[in-house]
C-alpha cells in the first residue's frame, strides 16, 4: 500500500500520533528497505479478562499486521511486579510472579479472537529486564530526573496531597521505556492514559542512540453505562468470552451516541458506510447490524442471527429465554432452614460479578424471582427447584434445588 493508504487505516479511531511527519518518515523507509515496521504493544498480565474496550489497541495492532508490519505483543511479566502506578492514588499491590504467568496464558488464549497468532511475535519483558545489573539500572535512572517525573498528574497529586509514592513507581516507566530500547521500537501503542510511559519510552530511545518511536494513543471506550470507562470492577463491560446472547443483549443497551463510537473503534465498516447510516439508518437498525457485527466476529454469523432473533422474542415480546442457563445451588451455601442468602444466590449463579453488585441491582429495582420484584438485598430465600431468576436486563437463571438440605 501507499503511504497515503496506510495512513487512513493506521490514523482510525486514533485520539494522537506522536509525531505523525516522523510515522510517514518510517513508513517511507520501511517501503524502500522493504522492512517491515516493529510496532509494539505492552501489557500487564494483572486483568486477564479481555473486553471490547481492550480489543480497542488489539484491533489497531492487527491494521499493522494487515499492512504487514511486525507486531509485537509485549507481556509485562516483569514489570507487573512492579505494578503500574498510571491514574493511582496510592502504591499498587505487587503480584506474585506465577500468578502473572497464569494471567498471561489467559491472555494468549484470548487475544487469538483478534490477532493473527501466527503472525505475531510474543515477548516477555523479563527477558531483558531481569538481566540488567544494578549498574546498567544505575544508567537507566540516570536518563531521567525526579522534576520530569512529578509532571506526571497521578504523581503530582500524590505529592502534592502528601501521600507515599516509592521508587518502584518511579522505576516503573523507565523500566517499560527501556523495553522500547531492547525491541528497537518503531512505534508504540497505548491508551490515552498511559500516554506519559509511551513519551518516557520515546525519550530514553535517544538517550540509547536509538531513532525515537512514534507514539500512537488510542481512546479509552466507555461501557455500558456510557460514562465510565469499560471496566470489570464498574459491571459495564462486554467480554469477548461472553455468550453470544449476553453481548448482543449488552450491546444493544447502550445509547445511540455510544454507539457510532463502537462501529468506529469494534468494527471493519468503513467511516464512509458508518456516515451514511448515521444519516440514513434507524438507530435501532443500525444497533442490530453493530450487534450482529461484534458477536460475528467473537463467535459466527449463525450464532449472531440466532441471538438478534432471540433478542426480539425475548426483549420486544418481554418473554424469557428458551434456553436459560441452569445453575445448581452449591452444597453448603444453604442455611439449616433451607434458605440462602440472595445475594449468594445471584453472585454464585453468576448473575452479578460481586455481592455489592448484587446488592446495588437489588436497590435498583433490577431483581426479579419468578417475576417478582426483589426488594430486600437481606433477604433470605426458599428456593424452588425450576425458579427463574432475572437480573438487569439479560441475565436469568433456572435453579436446581438439587443438593437442598
Amino acid at each position: 500500500m501507499s503511504i497515503k493508504e496506510q495512513l487512513e487505516i493506521i490514523k482510525r479511531g486514533t485520539v494522537e500520533i506522536i509525531e505523525e511527519q516522523q510515522l510517514k518518515e518510517k513508513l517511507e523507509s520501511s517501503i524502500k528497505k522493504k522492512s517491515p515496521l516493529i510496532v509494539k504493544a505492552g501489557f500487564d498480565p494483572s486483568a486477564p479478562d479481555i473486553h471490547l474496550g481492550h480489543t480497542v489497541l488489539l484491533r489497531k495492532m492487527r491494521h499493522f499486521q494487515g499492512l504487514g508490519h511486525k507486531v509485537i505483543f509485549l507481556i509485562g511479566d516483569y514489570t507487573a511486579t512492579i505494578g503500574d502506578p498510571s491514574g493511582a492514588s496510592k502504591t499498587r499491590p505487587r503480584l506474585a510472579k506465577d500468578e502473572v504467568l497464569e494471567n498471561a496464558a489467559t491472555y494468549k488464549r484470548q487475544i487469538s479472537k483478534v490477532l493473527d497468532i501466527e503472525k505475531l511475535e510474543l515477548r516477555f519483558n523479563s527477558e531483558w529486564l531481569e538481566k540488567l545489573n544494578a549498574s546498567e539500572i544505575g544508567e537507566l535512572m540516570s536518563k531521567y530526573s525526579v522534576m520530569r517525573m512529578l509532571e506526571r498528574d497521578d504523581f503530582s497529586k500524590r505529592y502534592k496531597q502528601h501521600k507515599p509514592i516509592n521508587m518502584l513507581e518511579f522505576l516503573y516507566p523507565l523500566l517499560q521505556g527501556y523495553d522500547s530500547v531492547a525491541l528497537k521500537a518503531d512505534v508504540e501503542l497505548g491508551g490515552n492514559d498511559q500516554k506519559f510511559n509511551l513519551l518516557v519510552g520515546r525519550d530514553i530511545q535517544g538517550s540509547y542512540g536509538q531513532s525515537p518511536q512514534v507514539i500512537i494513543t488510542m481512546p479509552l471506550l466507555e461501557g455500558t453505562d456510557g460514562i465510565q470507562k469499560m471496566s470489570k470492577s464498574f459491571g459495564n463491560y462486554i467480554g469477548i468470552t461472553e455468550s453470544a446472547m449476553n453481548m448482543f443483549g449488552k450491546i444493544m443497551s447502550i445509547s445511540d451516541r455510544l454507539m457510532w463510537k463502537y462501529y468506529e473503534l469494534l468494527t471493519d465498516i468503513s467511516i464512509k458506510e458508518i456516515s451514511r447510516m448515521k444519516k440514513e439508518a434507524h438507530p435501532k437498525d443500525a444497533k442490530v447490524r453493530l450487534a450482529k457485527e461484534i458477536v460475528t466476529t467473537y463467535h459466527s454469523k449463525s450464532e449472531a442471527e440466532k441471538a438478534g432473533k432471540e433478542f426480539e422474542r425475548v426483549f420486544k415480546n418481554k418473554g424469557v429465554p428458551k434456553d436459560i442457563p441452569v445453575y445448581e445451588i452449591k452444597p453448603g451455601r444453604h442455611n439449616i432452614d433451607g434458605t440462602i442468602w440472595i445475594l449468594f444466590l445471584l453472585t454464585d449463579s453468576g448473575l452479578t460479578s460481586s455481592n455489592s453488585e448484587a446488592r446495588r441491582l437489588i436497590q435498583q429495582g433490577g431483581v426479579t424471582i419468578d417475576g417478582a420484584k426483589a426488594c430486600n438485598p437481606d433477604e433470605q430465600i426458599k428456593p424452588k427447584d425450576g425458579m427463574i431468576v432475572k437480573a438487569g436486563k439479560r441475565g436469568f437463571r433456572k435453579i436446581s434445588t438439587k443438593y437442598a438440605p
